[in-house]
């Protein structure tokens, strides 16, 4: 039928060291890969640290470029409204101009006048003979 269990302590001791070997025959077979894997989650862990630094210093030089060109367009902004204030200052004086050209005109022509009289009483002046303080004082009688 059976055998007898007259020897269970050996079998059992057997088997304990026979699976004793095959645990010891597998850490042997598997440090290399484990080393591996060991290796490989460093390396992992580095090429992450590496990425999340580039990611950072990728989102500080976008931030930089983005501020910078804000930057530009206020200024751009300012300078198209201080060069239409100055277009509209240049159309309001030519506006006025155009309203009072009458004005403008009457001003001109009489400045004209004034300048014309001005150069012929001094040439008048100038063409006289000079004369002494006696004949002066008699009216050129003497």
């Amino acid at each position: 039928m059976s055998q007898s269990n007259s020897g269970t302590n050996q079998g059992s001791a057997s088997k304990r060291s026979a699976s004793a070997k095959a645990r010891r025959a597998a850490t042997k077979a598997t440090a290399p890969a484990s080393q591996a894997a060991d290796k490989a989650a460093e390396k992992t862990g580095d090429v992450a640290s590496a990425a999340e630094d580039a990611v950072e210093r990728a989102a500080g030089t976008g931030t930089q470029v983005v501020h910078g060109a804000a930057e530009r367009v206020q200024a751009g902004r300012r300078a198209v409204i201080a060069a239409s204030g100055q277009a509209v200052a240049f159309a309001k004086t030519a506006w006025t101009l155009i309203a009072h050209r009458k004005l403008l005109a009457a001003g001109v022509g009489a400045g004209l006048s004034a300048l014309g009289t001005t150069s012929y009483l001094a040439g008048r002046r100038a063409g006289r003979r000079t004369q002494g303080p006696i004949t002066r004082l008699t009216g050129g009688r003497i």
